[in-house]
């Protein structure tokens, strides 16, 4: 009974002082902590509930064990059960809540006249939100700040160790947190209850915070050649100025694992002496900014984690739909941490800038005063810079991104199947050079067809126009008229397809040779497709190379694959992922069980 006394006392507003041994003794505490006189007639109600509380509380713990011990091991049928049952006890215990809320308002209206010039009271919000539960959709929770139970609750708030009771908006909000635990959820899959994210208000953000978090003055990363603009400003004029964090940089221009085994020899080779008093990490972007190229995740993972190196992935482009990297059953190919932009592809509204940085929940979290895998509490992401740096996503935004996930395998197929029509129509002309993994001869196809769900391609390539030796004018004149299919924006990841020229917007930060380095060109134009008819965009670029360019490059809008090649191509491309994407579901016999091997899909029963 002892032991259960402990897990009632949580409810106690004495949890951390109480000397209560039996249920009714907590009750009686609470009446005592709050000046009720238990031999009233109040008293004896507020006893005889408080006590059923702890109660229920016990109830509830025990319910979660047996829940944890046989879930694995249930039917599917048995599952529905459980989970209808649990359900109607969400709804009941709300209830409860709802009931108290008339007398709770007419005791605070009670406690107080409005006369004078105090007409204005305000009301008391406390279970005005118990309503909410029943929503169908996340609640948007806008506030700032919140109400507190009693001070040992909130110093244990403060402390870290009351989860579910927030103090500041800036720190933790329910919207927020639902859309952490979406994500998580979808990243990770089996192994979500390893795993915690914070949100931020903006992919930059994000990324900031976790370089932040990890990165010591004077350490050494190496990083992929191509990653977001962004990125690159971030650590060239931020992270590797001497007179900030004086991180050694060294640029990884490969792809596969086993160049970047040779690369890291040569990295600890040259700054062996550095690195006697610093650490070596390793940030990736996979699939990487302009190109799309995909490297060897797993791999790189693999090979770093022999030497216990950090590694940190960009995997925005991917989205979870295309790429689950931690979802690996070897846990050494696993990233330490994965980063996302909201803002692209997962929201996909175009009207929403935010990040998410997803790691072990060790990492992320613990109590003041823990320490896990000699990972002191103090290191964790939340306390050293969550807590801080004040870069939180709001609840509007985190609904945003939350409503935007219910459609993103949808857009994601749609996307993959242009990508590859549109890739393999720009490249059936000999004078244009086509930068994307959908290419079969490509130098990238054979690493994206082993990480990437399905083989499918990313939305993200480039092509450049070098071979036809344009005009700068012409090419210029070209590029504009191919507004309005495909638009003129940087952000990417929306419904619409999206072209830019990197060398003068995305990646305008590098310098001339920085640029070339990266293959990057004046004609080289990022294509970021979106979920549009396909055909139609193709007919728009035609009919702009017969305008523009035609004129000073006689026939060469006639190079192009013919009309009906491309209707022909469409139906094969669109057949083929569709087959791939409704064959992948898990058999009607696994789905009535409710059991799954790992190498199944996963369901959520």
């Amino acid at each position: 009974m002892s032991e259960q006394v402990e897990t009632a006392k949580i409810l106690s507003p004495k949890r951390n002082t109480s000397v209560a041994t039996t249920v009714n003794q907590l009750a009686e505490e609470q009446l005592a902590h709050f000046g009720i006189d238990p031999q009233t007639e109040y008293g004896k109600c507020l006893f005889e509930a408080a006590a059923h509380l702890y109660q229920a509380q016990i109830d509830i713990s025990n319910l979660w064990q047996v829940t944890s011990k046989t879930l694995a091991n249930l039917d599917r049928k048995d599952k529905i059960a459980y989970f209808n049952a649990k359900k109607f006890l969400s709804f009941q215990i709300a209830k409860v809540l709802d009931t108290l809320q008339n007398p709770f308002r007419a005791t605070f209206q009670s406690l107080q006249q409005q006369t004078g010039s105090q007409v204005a009271k305000t009301h008391y919000p406390l279970f005005d939100n118990t309503t909410a539960l029943f929503s169908a959709t996340p609640v948007v929770v806008r506030t700032a700040t919140y109400v507190y139970a009693c001070t040992e609750w909130v110093d244990d708030a403060f402390q870290g160790k009351e989860a579910t009771h927030q103090i500041y908006s800036r720190l933790l909000n329910p919207t927020n947190i639902s859309l952490a635990n979406a994500i998580v959820e979808m990243e990770a899959g089996p192994y979500a209850g390893d795993y915690l994210a914070w949100n931020f208000n903006s992919g930059m953000a994000a990324i900031d915070a976790m370089l932040s978090n990890v990165l010591g003055h004077g350490d050494v990363l190496i990083v992929s050649r191509n990653v977001y603009g962004g990125v690159y400003q971030l650590l060239h004029d931020y992270f590797a100025r001497k007179n900030r964090m004086d991180i050694q940089i060294e640029w990884f221009d490969g792809y596969d694992a086993e160049t970047f085994e040779t690369f890291m020899k040569e990295v600890k080779l040259k700054h062996a002496q550095r690195l006697q008093g610093h650490d070596l990490h390793v940030y990736i972007e996979s699939p990487c900014n302009p190109h799309g190229y995909v490297l060897d995740v797993a791999g790189i993972c693999k090979i770093a984690h022999q030497d216990n190196h950090v590694v940190m992935l960009d995997s925005t482009l991917a989205t979870p739909v295309l790429h689950q990297p931690l979802q690996r059953s070897d846990k050494r190919e696993r990233p330490d941490y994965v980063v996302h932009s909201y803002t692209k592809d997962i929201c996909g509204s175009g009207a929403t800038t935010a990040g998410v940085v997803i790691a072990e929940t060790w990492r992320m979290f613990q109590a003041k005063g823990q320490c896990v895998n000699d990972y002191d509490w103090s290191r964790t992401m939340f306390w050293d810079v969550y807590y801080i740096k004040g870069a939180f996503l709001d609840s509007e935004k985190a609904f945003d991104v939350l409503t935007g996930m219910k459609t993103l395998e949808q857009r994601i197929l749609a996307k993959s199947i242009n990508t590859q029509v549109l890739s393999e129509f720009f490249n059936s002309h000999p004078e244009i050079n086509v930068h994307c993994h959908s290419i079969a001869d490509n130098h990238n196809a054979a690493i994206k067809n082993n990480q990437m769900r399905h083989g499918w391609p990313c939305a993200l390539f480039t092509l450049d126009m070098e071979k036809s030796g344009l005009e700068r004018d012409t090419f210029v004149r070209f590029f504009d008229a191919l507004e309005p299919a495909f638009s003129h924006q940087v952000s990417i990841g929306q419904n619409n397809t999206i072209i830019l020229c990197p060398a003068l917007t995305s990646h305008s930060e590098m310098g001339e040779a920085e640029q070339k380095e990266a293959g990057i060109y004046l004609t080289t134009m990022r294509v970021a497709t979106g979920t549009e008819n396909i055909k139609e965009l193709i007919a728009h670029f035609i009919n702009v190379v017969r305008l523009h360019i035609d004129p000073v490059s006689p026939g060469f809008s006639d190079k192009f694959m013919t009309p009906e090649a491309v209707d022909e191509l469409y139906l094969t491309v669109s057949s083929k992922f569709c087959q791939q994407h409704y064959a992948s579901t898990a058999p009607l016999t696994q789905l009535l069980s409710g059991r799954f091997d790992d190498s199944a899909n996963s369901v959520v029963a």
